[in-house]
């Protein structure tokens, strides 16, 4: 039978592909936590308005997630408009030095049948992200249907039934003042969003 020899640049090229390691598929879903693992840990949620920006800071964990903080930036009706919006960047650059959120969720633009009331609204939201962005957070918005849907289970929920699902879920003794209970749910569900499997992400803004 007769030999078949090679040439030692064959023998070469057949050495390295045999001492190559072996590529292994990649998953075509991965959940979003195991890419940004140890990222948004501690999540800010945010409800923008003129007399009541509600806000809340959760740390997620196991066995459920801990509130650091929540409350409400009131602001009375006699107060001039610029007023507030010094009071709201001022009290979250406060929090956000306490608390140290590495993301913040915001509850997303809706509809407003009044200009003038949208104007104003407008006005809150854009001194609330003004002072977010300096602080350097990553800033996604959730639509407001969404937040109930996962945390209530029914995207048009009342905001007493939001409030008794969020106190459950955070264990907290009491039911969140209402614009401080729509914030915990914004960060809630962007904690939810994070730990499944979703070809969607949060809008970035």
């Amino acid at each position: 039978m007769p030999l078949m020899g090679i040439t030692p640049l064959q023998f070469k090229q057949m050495q390295e592909r045999l001492g190559s390691p072996r590529r292994l598929p990649a998953p075509v879903l991965e959940p979003t936590v195991r890419k940004n693992a140890g990222v948004h840990q501690v999540i800010l949620g945010l409800d923008p308005s003129l007399r009541g920006t509600g806000y809340g800071i959760i740390r997620v964990g196991r066995p459920s997630p801990q509130t650091l903080i929540h409350g409400t930036v009131t602001c009375p009706a006699a107060w001039a408009r610029s007023r507030c919006l010094v009071k709201i960047v001022q009290t979250l650059r406060d929090v956000m030095k306490q608390h140290q959120p590495g993301v913040c969720v915001v509850e997303g633009l809706f509809y407003a049948q009044n200009l003038q009331t949208a104007l104003i609204m407008g006005e809150a939201r854009g001194a609330a992200l003004a002072a977010l962005a300096e602080a350097g957070l990553d800033i996604y918005e959730l639509a407001p249907r969404k937040v109930k849907q996962a945390i209530v289970g029914f995207g048009g929920a009342q905001k007493l039934a939001v409030a008794k699902m969020v106190q459950r879920m955070l264990r907290l003794p009491a039911p969140p003042a209402p614009d401080a209970a729509d914030a915990l749910a914004l960060a809630l569900a962007f904690a939810h969003e994070q730990g499944r499997y979703s070809l969607q992400t949060p809008k970035r803004i």
